[in-house]
């Protein structure tokens, strides 16, 4: 009798592992941000001229959509790797360890930065942090005094200050799902609203209210969600010379030819104005390995490895070419060591 329960326990083992075979993924799966997209995309190409591995399937959703999908669980119907242009946030994490995914990798790639660019034939622009902010936020302190918000009123950029252009405020920026668009708040509006005394206090007497009025992008028309898209947004810069676009500095080198970036802070974003962080918008890249997919999802260690080596990501590899600007060769050796060991997030 024990013998015959032992072999149909061993019978329903093998009925049960036979559909999970069948439902294994034979390709990596990755998806967010739109930044890091392009470097992904590229590694992917080459990892699958290899011949040994099928070429990753890449998915551009957005940096939060990125983690959305990411951290819904552990198995082949959830994305091995998600790709972000910030760190990955405590309330991502939570999420993440209450579905299950418990062990991430985290690995920080190079830099970028943010850039507000503007049609190659338009006339140049140079900007002050405190100016970016009065032409984005949904309210700014009160220009005929006192410490009172009020709706933005500034509708020409010359309304913020004589020496900019007389021309309509129009900026194509990402939606909030964008590790862009949070990179461009913190980096970006709140820099430019500490400028401001009432509000750099704010901070310190509440952190809401502060968050509330130097993070919250205005809604009447100034500021335009483009999505996920900064092919679009380089298209409509080119038929409005007037408009202005926010994306990452890695398309602007794709896009040269057509758009021009504008001066932040005396600083042009270059290679070596991010990579010193002269740039005031300079930040890092990552993408999140979900370790539970390693071994078990063919190629992923792998892909990793080609990531991370210094063909692809050093300062002369093949991502350097694309526009990504390398971590300093210390961090970089240490980053590679880490992914290499799959070493999970504390």
């Amino acid at each position: 009798m024990q013998k015959k329960i032992g072999y149909l326990t061993l019978t329903a083992a093998a009925m049960l592992a036979a559909p999970l075979a069948a439902q294994a993924r034979d390709y990596i799966s990755i998806v967010g941000s739109s930044t890091v997209y392009p470097f992904t995309t590229v590694v992917a190409e080459q990892f699958g001229k290899s011949g040994q591995f099928k070429t990753p399937k890449v998915e551009s959703t957005g940096t939060g959509g990125g983690f959305k999908l990411f951290c819904s669980g552990v198995g082949v119907e959830t994305p091995d790797i998600s790709n972000a242009s910030r760190a990955i946030k405590s309330s991502e994490k939570e999420t993440c360890a209450s579905n299950g995914v418990k062990e991430i990798v985290e690995v920080k790639v190079g830099y970028d930065g943010i850039v507000l660019a503007h049609s190659k034939d338009a006339k140049p622009m140079e900007l002050e942090l405190k100016q970016l902010f009065l032409a984005l936020a949904k309210d700014v302190p009160d220009p005929k005094g006192g410490d009172k918000l009020v709706p933005n009123p500034y509708t020409m950029w010359s309304d913020i200050d004589r020496s900019l252009p007389k021309q309509k405020i129009e900026v194509l920026g990402p939606p909030p799902t964008s590790g862009t668009r949070d990179a461009l708040v913190e980096l970006g509006m709140e820099a430019g609203c500490k400028k401001f005394p009432s509000l750099k206090a704010l901070k310190e007497k509440d952190g809401d209210a502060f968050k509330a009025a130097c993070h919250t992008m205005r809604e009447d028309g100034a500021f335009i969600e483009a999505g996920e898209n900064d092919n679009l947004i380089v298209q409509k810069l080119t038929a409005n010379k007037d408009a202005y676009g926010i994306f990452g500095y890695s398309f602007l080198e794709e896009n040269l030819a057509s758009v021009k970036p504008t001066v932040i802070e005396g600083s042009r974003p270059t290679y070596d104005s991010i990579s010193s962080g002269d740039y005031p918008l300079s930040r890092p890249l990552f993408f999140y390995v979900k370790k539970a997919h390693v071994g078990v999802i063919p190629g992923l260690a792998e892909f990793v490895a080609e990531f991370t080596s210094e063909k692809a990501w050093g300062p002369e590899g093949y991502l350097a070419d694309r526009g990504l600007i390398a971590l300093p060769d210390d961090e970089r050796s240490k980053a590679a060591q880490s992914a290499k060991k799959m070493a999970p997030m504390k």
